[in-house]
């Protein structure tokens, strides 16, 4: 099986940082996965370099645009290298292989009448590479989200695709493949704006000559969004290049919420108006957001040094905090301490703890030789069970592009084979002459069980399996997926060792310095004086009730579906939920406090027996739950992957 699957091609405007990093870790997750199960895959990633604010940011900084955007890319470069990624390709808008292709195409588009002249007048977003009607304008600025800065009045002579040509195309093919735009929510989006109506997209410049010139009129030069896009098949060399045969279509485009409609509208019509297949799939991830709330970006001056984070750390930890914080369909939360509190506990505790203790067991009731296994009881049956689940479950979340579930579920095995040395207990075994098959077959168990990790943590942290495979003393050919769920693989009588921990556990003060030391304790004490002066006043708690009035109220799981704000409403949200097998639509009141992409993909508690009630023309059957005081709202939700119709006791 092939399988292509691509990272937007980033702007070179300003070094890249760990915000920026979530995209290609999760894509090269994706194809180290595949390798592993014997797809051939090709994975690309590469820089945007044809901009305007390309130019801007070189002349601020009295550069050339090629030079500066030269050592901008180095710097991608490296980041890339040191998170292990693994692309087959890097794109550069800049390269002649790209220009040309795009050239071809801006003429076939021309000539059969796609594109013609004309003359623009309105609001352009340098930042974003984006021209706005009026009407879309936020207080006269950039409607973005995550831009809001000053727009200007541009007037010249343009090229312009014809993209309302092809609405309805795009949208039957929306709805005739539902998984084209994913998650849910981003293709909802993408119905309803496609459904308002696409006007011509705007595709040359002529106030700037940084880019690719128009070949029939070469005062012109393409404008980004059709420039970058074409990257996706000028890098697999379309339209007779062997990759371009073998791989297109792409299986995964892989990108931020941010840019979904350029690559789910635009994309899609400029392949559709060149006769070509379309992506099979348009993925579009949540952001990164700071522990205030904000994306993670330079402009806000909220990154960190992605460089100095992986010194600290390591690429395994960062990679496995960025892959295992991001949910579908949700935003993530980044900041040092987070990062620091998953590091101690998932790979510290429990990984690295279940290794060490079970590597020194083997050192030190065997003299590091490896026994034979010998009869399973009902709880090496109920392991090796779990770990046929887990791979089955693994290989369902990878598949809907969710890594986080997919390192739930292996965390699951994990969590068991802690569990299993307690249960165990080799200490107490080693002490009784008659449990000496028993310890071997247990010290067995824990070796395969930590082989079969190796394998299953390979696509997310690269450099781990190595360092396990040389502590179990064997070679890394063994790393095979399709034994990832087997058991008695390891040949008799191999040699472990203890080794050093995996993953030593950190102290975040020890990267904190003196400054920032006495900034944290005057905060602290800031906030404790804050406490000692302002109490909350809370409302009275009610009368009390029996517990047979509390067993009559039936509370569950339900994870949300969809979510969309009621028209006409500041208040309430309309959400699809899944309880018990069934769908159900609650309306809940918390619109001001959440949007609907936080939303979608939640597992929350509410009131199942509730009568429903309809509020604003929708029948409602339920009730979220949620915290409130003082103005801050926020809705119960479980952590734990249960499934909708769980019971809340």
């Amino acid at each position: 099986m092939k399988y292509y699957i691509t990272t937007p091609i980033f702007y070179p405007n300003a070094s890249p940082h760990i915000g920026t990093a979530y995209t290609t870790v999760a894509a090269d997750a994706f194809a180290r996965y595949h390798r592993m199960k014997g797809d051939e895959v090709h994975f690309l990633t590469g820089t945007d370099e044809n901009a305007q604010k390309i130019v801007r940011t070189a002349e601020s900084k009295g550069m050339d645009p090629k030079s500066y955007v030269d050592g901008i890319v180095k710097g991608f470069k490296s980041l890339w290298e040191e998170l292990d990624i693994s692309n087959d390709d890097f794109i550069r808008t800049t390269e002649e292989r790209h220009h040309k292709v795009v050239q071809s195409i801006f003429t076939k588009l021309y000539e059969q009448g796609d594109i013609y002249k004309s003359e623009y007048q309105g609001w352009y977003c340098t930042p974003c590479e984006t021209f706005w009607p009026e009407t879309k304008l936020i207080e006269g600025k950039c409607p973005n989200p995550d831009c809001g800065r000053e727009v200007e009045m541009l007037k010249e002579e343009s090229y312009f695709f014809k993209l309302s040509k092809y609405q309805d195309v795009l949208l039957k093919h929306i709805q005739d493949h539902p998984d084209f735009i994913q998650p849910v929510s981003r293709r909802n989006e993408m119905i309803r704006f496609i459904e308002s109506g696409l006007e011509d997209l705007c595709v040359s410049r002529t106030t700037f000559q940084w880019g690719i010139q128009v070949p029939f009129d070469t005062k012109h030069v393409v404008y980004v969004w059709l420039d970058a896009l074409i990257n996706y098949i000028s890098a697999l060399g379309f339209p007779d290049g062997e990759l371009y045969k073998k791989y297109w279509p792409a299986n995964v485009h892989l990108m931020g919420k941010d840019i979904v409609r350029f690559h789910a509208v635009i994309w899609p019509i400029i392949l559709i108006a060149l006769g070509l297949p379309l992506p099979k799939v348009v993925y579009g991830h949540g952001w990164f957001l700071s522990k205030e709330g904000g994306k993670i970006s330079k402009s806000r001056g909220n990154v960190q040094d992605s460089f100095e984070l992986i010194r600290r750390y390591g690429s395994d930890a960062i990679r496995y905090f960025l892959l295992r914080e991001m949910q579908v369909g949700a935003d993530g939360t980044y900041s040092e301490d987070n990062l620091v509190d998953r590091l101690n506990s998932d790979l510290a505790n429990d990984l690295g703890n279940f290794v060490s203790r079970s590597l020194a067991m083997i050192v030190k009731y065997r003299g590091g030789i490896v026994p034979k296994g010998g009869e399973d009881t009902e709880l090496e049956l109920e392991i090796k069970a779990l770990s046929q689940e887990v791979k089955a479950k693994v290989e369902e979340r990878m598949g809907a592009l969710d890594p986080a579930g997919a390192l739930e579920n292996i965390w699951r095995l994990v969590a068991r084979m802690n569990k299993y040395v307690d249960e165990t207990a080799p200490w107490a075994l080693a002490k009784r002459e008659d449990s000496k098959l028993r310890l071997d077959h247990v010290l067995h168990i824990f070796a395969e069980a930590i082989r079969i990790m190796a394998i299953f943590t390979a696509p997310f942290m690269p450099k781990l399996p190595s360092k396990i495979f040389a502590l179990l003393g064997i070679k890394e050919d063994m790393l095979l997926w399709e034994e990832v769920d087997q058991w008695n693989v390891l040949a008799e009588g191999i040699h472990v060792e203890k080794g050093q921990p995996l993953f030593p556990r950190v102290d975040l003060s020890q990267w904190i310095t003196e400054e920032e030391n006495q900034n944290v304790d005057q905060e602290q004490k800031n906030n404790e004086q804050i406490k000692t002066e302002v109490k909350p006043e809370f409302e009275p708690i009610k009368e009390e009730i029996t517990i047979d009035d509390f067993a009559k109220i039936d509370l569950r799981v339900a994870k949300i579906l969809q979510a969309e704000k009621v028209e006409k409403t500041d208040k309430l949200m309309k959400l699809e939920i899944e309880v018990s097998g069934e769908k159900r639509t609650i309306v809940s009141g918390i619109a001001q406090h959440y949007t609907a992409d936080e939303l979608v993909g939640k597992s929350v508690v509410i009131v199942a027996n509730l009568k429903p009630a309809k509020l604003r023309g929708i029948v409602s059957q339920g009730m979220i739950l949620a915290a409130s005081q003082d103005g801050v709202l926020e809705v119960l939700t479980v952590d734990k992957d249960l499934p909708g119709g769980a019971r809340v006791k």
